[in-house]
């Protein structure tokens, strides 16, 4: 696993909250050493709570443009990572007849959770991105080159 992909496609249901969670993330471990997009089934605008807990940790995604598979300019990806069990069949489906590797991170969906008070929708939010951080710094290790 040392080895990176070259172009990674998150996707959940919505394009709204963790796959573009995820993007930002890798984004902002690799740069532009990685391709990274995200996509969702039935794509909605980004969700506020998401914005909130990225830009809690530096990471700006508020203008996120949500899109579906069907909306993707290209369909060359190395991984597609989808997050969510509706995302999952769509990547299979995509993938069918490419050369492509797909890994299920089924992730919880913050916005289940029915709550009035905001810090605890703010800590659901953080819960998902954390485990993402997590998942994608095991997944997508750093490899350090030396400048000599």
């Amino acid at each position: 696993m040392s080895d990176l992909p070259s172009a990674v496609l998150f996707a959940c249901t919505m394009n709204s909250i963790r796959s573009p969670m995820a993007e930002g993330l890798l984004k902002f471990l690799h740069g532009d050493r990685i391709f990274v997009d995200s996509v969702g089934v039935r794509p909605v605008e980004v969700n506020g709570f998401s914005v909130a807990v990225m830009d809690e940790i530096g990471i700006d995604i508020s203008g996120h443009n949500a899109k579906s598979f069907d909306d993707l300019e290209d369909s060359y990806f190395d991984l597609v990572i989808p997050l969510s069990p509706e995302a999952q069949h769509k990547a299979v489906e995509m993938t069918r007849v490419m050369a492509c590797e797909v890994e299920f991170w089924n992730t919880f969906d913050p916005s289940l959770i029915e709550s009035e008070d905001r810090e605890t929708m703010l800590d659901a939010y953080r819960q998902v991105r954390d485990q993402l951080m997590e998942r994608i710094k095991v997944r997508f290790l750093r490899v350090r080159v030396s400048d000599t």
